[in-house]
């Protein structure tokens, strides 16, 4: 791989426009007027904003429906509901496909996203199913993108008999995060829950990550559940919560005191501000200590229709749900989206850094806030020093 040094562009967080030198697929200096070495590529970037790969902490690349024909949704309101009709209508429309999961990395990749978290369903009737999807649509753009998943019980464990067996199958076989749902309000056994899903992680030198949807003082209690188990098990900076929505909802005194706790064990936090769902305290959470970053949940599946795979996009969103509208503020959701993800996926050499892999994205904006709200189509797009996408499609 032959030197590239990108010419005159601003480094977010950097004073001054600055060249960055990509070699063998690290950042190798940052500095302004860089001469070129002999025989790199230059390839002129002034005036446009440079960001570090985007992080796509939290979506459900096995569901998607991305790249096939339009699929009205049938689902109620419900959390019931929505599982309901993904259990009954997906056989009829083939998830999970792995061309669909390609269509939707692809997309993915072309907007800037270098690192994916994917919450994959493990039931017994899927077995491993969706596993080997992801891991198939993963390996045909290898070098990319990396995709990470967790074993998600979609359907439970306690109220599905035969899930525990599978989750573990998923773990032997190489899936690195143990999942949760709604230890209470779905398993209706909080203890018992926990006790399979951390009993997991320890075994199996695996993360957790736990969606919780369950509101009010029944969500702030599974919380501080989450935050003592983490402790016990020794797990500090290996565990998320996903939604908590309950924090959310509750009063200032409660989120400054669960955010302390949160802190504390080293547990995250990772929202997709998603309809009119609730979205975490953002400011206390980090002002605590709290690592935070989001993603899509899902992405044109049979949960609902939307999504775009663009993960400036969702920073938008996380934004104006947050009711951020100071330049200063919108740039924390794009920290969630990046450096943010980059923590909570446990990605050792991250960002616009000297040795950091060079994972960057050039967008045609002034400041990283405008970024956000217009995200505009993406310049250019590296992985590892490569180039794996130019004005917003992917290389071949």
């Amino acid at each position: 791989m032959s030197d590239l040094v990108l010419r005159g562009g601003r480094p977010w967080r950097s004073p001054t426009a600055a060249d960055i030198l990509v070699r063998d697929g690290a950042i190798a200096a940052i500095e302004p007027d860089l001469p070129p070495p002999p025989g790199a590529e230059v390839v002129d970037v002034s005036e446009r904003l440079v960001l570090p790969g985007l992080v796509e902490a939290h979506c459900h690349l096995d569901k998607t429906l991305f790249g096939g024909d339009w699929v009205p949704h049938t689902a109620g309101d419900a959390l019931a509901d929505r599982i309901a009709t993904e259990r009954g209508r997906r056989g009829e429309l083939g998830v999970p496909d792995v061309d669909r999961i390609t269509a939707l990395l692809v997309r993915m990749i072309a907007a800037g996203t270098s690192y994916v978290r994917s919450h994959t369903d493990i039931d017994p009737a899927l077995g491993l199913s969706g596993v080997e999807a992801v891991n198939a649509a993963a390996a045909r753009l290898a070098g990319r993108v990396t995709v990470e998943q967790v074993a998600f019980p979609q359907y439970g464990i306690l109220a599905n008999p035969g899930t525990e067996a599978v989750l573990e199958r998923a773990l032997a076989a190489g899936v690195g995060t143990i999942g949760g749902l709604d230890p209470a309000g779905f398993d209706r056994d909080p203890v018992r829950h926990l006790d399979i899903v951390f009993g997991f992680a320890e075994r199996y030198g695996a993360g957790v990550d736990i969606h919780l949807h369950d509101g009010g003082t029944l969500g702030i209690w599974q919380l501080e559940l989450i935050a003592e188990r983490t402790k016990a098990a020794g797990l500090d900076g290996r565990v998320t919560v996903s939604h908590a929505y309950a924090l959310g909802q509750a009063d200032g005194a409660t989120q400054e005191r669960i955010a302390g706790r949160l802190a504390e064990a080293g547990v995250a936090v990772v929202t997709a501000a998603v309809y009119d769902f609730p979205v975490p305290p953002i400011k206390k959470l980090l002002s605590a200590g709290v690592t935070v970053a989001c993603g899509h949940d899902g992405v044109r599946d049979l949960w609902g229709p939307y999504g775009s795979g663009d993960m400036l996009e969702r920073a938008m969103h996380v934004a104006y749900r947050s009711m951020f509208r100071r330049d200063e503020d919108i740039e924390i959701a794009l920290t969630a989206a990046t450096y943010g993800g980059a923590r909570l996926l446990g990605i050792p050499a991250y960002g616009l850094a000297i040795g950091a892999p060079a994972d960057l994205v050039v967008v045609d904006a002034r400041t990283p806030a405008e970024a956000v709200v217009v995200h505009p189509v993406r310049d250019l797009v590296l992985k590892a020093g490569r180039v794996v996408a130019r004005g917003g499609v992917l290389e071949k």
